[in-house]
C-alpha cells in the first residue's frame, strides 16, 4: 500500500459465524463471497408431484435417475453418520436415489462417490440449517442435485409420509436470471473484525459462487478418473470473489493512474449495490436481509466504481496514526510497518476518526461525532447534498449538509453526529449516509454495533 500497490484479500470461508472475518486491516480491501443470477440447474421431482430446484455441474446424457426411482434417507432415524451418508448399507441404497445431508463444502463429491460405491443411482444433497439456500454446482460422479435446507427438509418429510417414496432428477443446464440474486454465500466470513471492531469488515462482496476458474494443467482432481487434468474448474469461496475485485481495481487504476489504493477502495465501496436484481435488499444465505457485517458496503458495481464522484482518501501517515491509536505500542507498530515509529510524537487517531468509507459508531447514551474528508474526483463544479437513511430511533446530523466543489481534487470535510432518539437499542442499527449530486450517489454504511457484539 505504501508503494501504491492495491491489496485485495479474502474475507475467509468460516461463515456464517459472527466475528470470523480474516484479513481485516483497513489498508486492505476485504472481500466477501456472493452468488450470481446463474444456476447450473437440476430439478428434483417427488412422487407426490412436488418439485425442487438444485444444482450440479455433472449433467450426463445417460441419466440413471431420470425416471422415478425409490427414494431413501439413511439418516431418518437420527444417526448423524447415516444422515451425511458416511455409513451406508448396500441393500438399503442400491438402485435408489439417496438423500444425504451436506458435510463440509469440500466433501460433496466424496459423498456422492460413497453413494455410488454402495450402488446408489442418484443423490440429493441437502444443506444443513446454517447453510440455508447456498447451493454448489459440484462435479459429481453420479446424477445429483444439491438443494437448500428448506427443500431438503420437505423432501425428508415426504419420505416419512409415504411407504414408497420416489424421486426423479432432471438436468436443465445453465439457467440465467435465477432469483434472488445476488445473495451472500453461507460460508463467507462475517464481521465484526475482532482485531479492530471499529472498522467495518468485510468491505465489499463480489461473485464467489460456482466460478469457472483457471487451474494449473498439472493440478489433478481426485474426484475424476485417474490421470485427468483440467485447465478450468468450477470453484466457490472468497478466494474466487477476491480476484474479481482485484481485476476491477486494476481497471480503475488504468483509468485513474494517480489514484491511491485508498481512493480506489473508496470508489468500489461507495458505489456498490445494496439491492439485488429485483430491486429489493440483498439477502444472506437464509434469505434474510443481509447485514453490513455479512456483505460489507454492498455488492460490487464495476460500471459505477470507475466514476464515483467523491472518494475518501488515506495515506501511510493516517494508517500509522490509526495503529498507534489501537494501543499496540511502538514495537507493535514496528512489527506491522517494518520501521521504528514513536507513537508518543504522533497524534494518534481512533478507529472512528480514520477517514474510512464506512462508519462504525459505538453509540451508548451520549451522542458521538466523527469527522470525514472527501475528495472531488468528478466534475469541477459539483454540489452534493447529504441524505441519511437510518431507523427512526437513530438521529444523524451532517454538518455542513451540502458540499460545493469548484475544482477537481478539491477536499472538503464534514462531521456526522449520531445519537439515539430515546433509549439505546440493544440490537444496534444500520443505515447509510449518501452524498447525492445530479450525477452521483456516494454511499457510506453507518453501523451501530449491537450492545453485545463480538469483541
Amino acid at each position: 500500500m505504501e508503494h501504491g500497490i492495491f491489496v485485495s484479500a479474502a474475507a475467509g470461508n468460516d461463515g456464517p459465524i459472527a466475528g470470523s472475518i480474516s484479513n481485516g486491516a483497513p489498508w486492505m480491501l476485504t472481500v466477501a463471497a456472493g452468488t450470481m443470477d446463474r444456476a447450473i440447474r437440476t430439478t428434483v421431482r417427488l412422487g407426490n408431484g412436488q418439485e425442487f430446484n438444485g444444482e450440479s455441474l455433472y449433467q450426463p446424457r445417460n441419466n440413471t435417475a431420470g425416471r422415478p426411482l425409490p427414494l431413501v434417507f439413511p439418516g431418518r432415524n437420527g444417526d448423524p453418520d447415516a444422515r451425511d451418508c458416511s455409513t451406508l448399507v448396500e441393500a438399503e441404497v442400491t438402485g435408489k436415489v439417496v438423500l444425504c445431508e451436506s458435510r463440509t463444502i469440500d466433501e460433496h463429491v466424496e459423498q456422492g462417490s460413497t453413494v455410488s460405491a454402495y450402488g446408489g443411482a442418484g443423490m440429493i444433497l441437502m444443506n444443513k440449517a446454517a447453510e440455508g439456500y447456498t447451493t454448489f454446482a459440484d462435479a459429481h460422479v453420479l446424477p445429483a442435485s444439491h438443494v437448500s435446507y428448506a427443500a431438503g427438509s420437505k423432501i425428508a418429510a415426504y419420505i416419512k409420509s409415504t411407504p414408497k417414496p420416489t424421486a426423479t432428477i432432471t438436468f436443465r443446464g445453465t439457467v440465467m436470471g435465477s432469483s434472488p440474486a445476488p445473495s451472500v454465500a453461507f460460508f463467507s466470513s462475517r464481521g465484526p473484525n475482532k482485531a479492530s471492531p471499529g472498522i467495518l469488515k468485510p468491505d465489499i462482496t463480489g461473485p464467489g459462487m460456482n466460478i469457472l476458474a483457471a487451474w494449473a494443467p498439472s493440478d489433478m482432481h481426485p474426484e475424476f478418473v485417474d490421470d485427468v487434468s483440467l485447465t478450468f474448474f468450477m470453484e466457490s469461496g472468497t478466494s474466487m470473489s477476491t480476484p474479481h475485485l482485484s481485476g476491477i481495481a486494476a481497471v480503475i487504476k488504468s483509468l485513474h493512474p494517480s489514484w491511491s489504493p485508498a481512493a480506489i477502495k473508496s470508489a468500489i465501496m461507495t458505489s456498490s449495490n445494496t439491492a439485488d436484481h429485483a430491486g429489493v435488499p440483498i439477502k444472506d444465505e437464509q434469505y434474510r436481509r443481509a447485514s453490513f457485517y455479512s456483505m460489507g458496503a454492498g455488492y460490487v458495481n464495476p460500471s459505477r466504481a470507475v466514476d464515483p464522484g467523491l472518494v475518501y482518501d488515506l495515506g501511510t501517515n493516517e494508517y500509522i496514526a490509526y495503529l498507534c491509536g489501537l494501543g499496540l505500542g511502538d514495537d507493535g507498530v514496528k512489527e506491522i510497518t517494518g520501521r521504528r515509529i514513536a507513537c508518543a510524537k504522533l497524534k494518534a487517531v481512533t478507529e472512528a476518526e480514520l477517514n474510512y468509507p464506512s462508519l462504525v459508531v459505538k453509540l451508548m447514551s451520549q451522542p458521538i461525532t466523527v469527522r470525514r474528508t472527501v475528495t472531488n474526483v468528478g466534475k469541477a463544479n459539483s454540489v452534493y447534498t447529504a441524505v441519511v437513511d437510518m431507523p427512526k430511533d437513530v438521529s444523524v446530523v451532517v454538518r455542513p449538509p451540502m458540499l460545493r466543489f469548484s475544482r477537481v481534487n478539491e477536499k472538503q470535510s464534514f462531521t456526522v453526529t449520531v445519537r439515539w432518539n430515546g433509549a439505546p437499542a440493544v440490537a444496534g442499527a444500520e443505515g447509510n449516509l449518501k452524498w447525492v449530486s445530479d450525477e452521483h450517489v456516494v454511499r457510506s454504511p453507518i453501523v451501530i454495533p449491537p450492545a453485545k457484539a463480538v469483541a
